[in-house]
């Protein structure tokens, strides 16, 4: 295994046993393009996305028994999207593991979101060939715990305002109503904000 990638395994927290896969996991089409006989990371990214997918929905499912369908999905779409991911792929530093082609690197492909968080769905996807679903399952729920932590943050917050809608409907009232107001001069201003149900 080469340096770069005996690091890169570190970061990641997992030893592989076919080298070559988190290799393929680290290489851009673009790359791939201006380097024949290499494959690309795109079949792993197509698999690690599902792997997360699935990881992700049974933690929810296990973790949250009082969550409806409606509320597992919004965890679900918190936790996994290209900004999410990819903010998880910089702190692992992976922009600087991923073989871009000329142009791609040129043109700051080393920090751009969509090939961060495909690059870590790769490398989610080589785990899970290179061990077990169950090894993958860890991996994935160590390297997203903060996001999932934040998703459940972010849910309860959303939600504040959906049992507010709710009861008012149940109580026949009019949809709540939210209002903005500031006072104050315009270096100084207070912003307040209203809920008015009729």
């Amino acid at each position: 295994m080469t340096d770069s990638l005996e690091e890169l395994s570190k970061k990641i927290g997992y030893n592989f046993v076919n080298e070559s896969l988190l290799a393929t996991a680290m290489r851009h089409s673009s790359w791939t393009a201006e380097n024949d006989g290499f494959e690309s990371n795109e079949r792993l990214e197509f698999l690690g996305d599902s792997v997360i997918g699935f990881v992700i929905a049974d933690i929810m499912f296990r973790r949250y028994p009082e969550f409806d369908e409606g509320k597992l999905t919004d965890l679900r779409k918190i936790v996994v999207n290209m900004t999410a991911l990819s903010r998880v792929a910089t702190q692992l530093g992976l922009g600087e593991f991923v073989l871009l082609g000329r142009g791609e690197a040129a043109g700051g492909g080393h920090a751009k979101s969509s090939i961060l968080a495909n690059a870590l769905e790769a490398v989610f996807g080589a785990v899970y060939l290179d061990s077990s679903a169950t090894l993958v399952y860890e991996i994935v729920q160590v390297l997203l715990a903060d996001l999932i932590n934040e998703a459940l943050g972010a849910l309860k917050q959303l939600d504040a305002k959906s049992q507010l809608q709710e009861l008012a409907a149940r109580s026949s009232l009019s949809a709540p109503e939210y209002r903005v107001t500031d006072e104050g001069p315009d270096h100084a201003k207070m912003f307040f904000a209203a809920v008015y149900i009729g």
